[in-house]
């Protein structure tokens, strides 16, 4: 298995297959949870430790090693500089004050330092709370949320094994509640991690054969769209209800073509226990269906979505956490519904899918 700091989302479809294989961690779930399952902190400290430069530019006044050593030390950007360089991207001292000091950046300060704000009054357990609605019962979320000042635009998770950190760059055109939304959706995956008895759900694998085991361990990336569900909080709430009205098209635009996704999704999974692929193709096929938000978020999220207004959300747990039923109570749920409707049915699984991750080894 790949490193999380290299390959996050090869992480998460891992510990995803490792909680869907265990058949006891899914009880009924629970309206409440105790509050003890949730600890989660915002730390601020980088962002204001740039900012607090910025704002000394801004009055012209000159900037002080101590100031740089502020940014240097902070808990947020010593973490980061441990994940690029983890992932062996280049990330120095000199090249980060370039971007501090660039005029750009000045420009932006304002915005920054008001999003900054609005962000810190989002309540961080009541997120995780809304997270544990699609959990197992016993999962755990513990996290540290960075809102960080950085060259690089995106956001990731990081070091969810030891120390679980959800990296978010600090966007002003990113309002409050998508904000919400979005360390929501990583929350549910770190809660997921914590739901994965791993020693054994390690003999439950060996006894599936190798082609299998790499099919649940990839089916483990539908997490993604699970993850959009738990964000939205519920299968009538349109995952993208707090987005711009440009993602909510995209999203729209690419969950029409659930079918054909779902298909060739099913083509990868055919060939992978077909043989057809080398390891290289495999990962190069499974990163491809991310993209921005691609048929791990869509097809995962419309698979949750069917079998929850289907069956309920307990069996939806229980599928997330028995990942071999899956298949075969979407397709169930899926021909429930296609009997009720007068439009576009939806696509199912193939039931040669379906058996194959059952099979067990020989002899076993």
């Amino acid at each position: 298995m790949h490193s999380n700091r290299s390959h996050p989302r090869l992480f998460l479809a891992v510990c995803f297959c490792c909680a869907f294989l265990s058949p006891h961690v899914c009880p009924a779930q629970k309206n409440a949870r105790s509050a003890s399952a949730v600890d989660v902190r915002m730390i601020t400290d980088e962002a204001e430790a740039v900012l607090f430069i910025l704002d000394k530019r801004a009055a012209g006044r000159p900037i002080e090693e101590e100031d740089w050593q502020k940014v240097f030390s902070s808990e947020g950007y010593v973490r980061l500089k441990q994940r690029e360089t983890g992932m062996k991207r280049p990330f120095e001292e000199s090249d980060f004050k370039t971007f501090v000091l660039s005029p750009q950046l000045l420009e932006r300060r304002k915005a920054l330092a008001e999003t900054l704000e609005k962000w810190k009054k989002t309540d961080m357990a009541a997120g995780g709370r809304r997270a544990l609605k699609y959990l197992p019962a016993g999962a755990r979320i513990r996290a540290k949320i960075y809102p960080v000042i950085k060259p690089r635009d995106n956001s990731f998770v990081f070091d969810l094994k030891n120390d679980p950190a959800v990296f978010l760059y600090l966007n002003p055109e990113k309002p409050r509640d998508k904000f919400e939304n979005d360390v929501v959706h990583e929350m549910h995956h770190i809660g997921f991690g914590t739901a994965c008895p791993t020693a054994r759900t390690s003999q439950q694998m060996e006894r599936l054969p190798e082609n299998v085991q790499t099919v649940l361990k990839w089916t483990g990336a539908f997490g993604e769209g699970f993850a959009m569900l738990a964000a939205a909080g519920g299968p009538d709430i349109h995952p993208h209800s707090v987005s711009d009205p440009e993602e909510r098209a995209r999203w729209d635009k690419d969950l029409a073509n659930f079918n054909d996704d779902l298909k060739r999704v099913e083509r990868f999974f055919s060939d992978v226990l077909e043989g057809k692929l080398s390891e290289q193709e495999t990962n190069e096929t499974a990163f491809s269906f991310y993209g921005i938000q691609g048929p791990w978020y869509t097809v995962g999220w419309k698979m949750a979505v069917t079998i929850e207004k289907t069956h309920g959300r307990t069996a939806l747990i229980e599928c997330m956490c028995d990942q071999r039923k899956l298949f075969e109570t979407y397709n169930r749920a899926a021909r429930k519904q296609n009997g009720q409707k007068r439009d576009e049915p939806l696509a199912l699984w193939s039931e040669s899918l379906v058996k194959a991750v059952k099979r067990q080894k020989p002899g076993r």
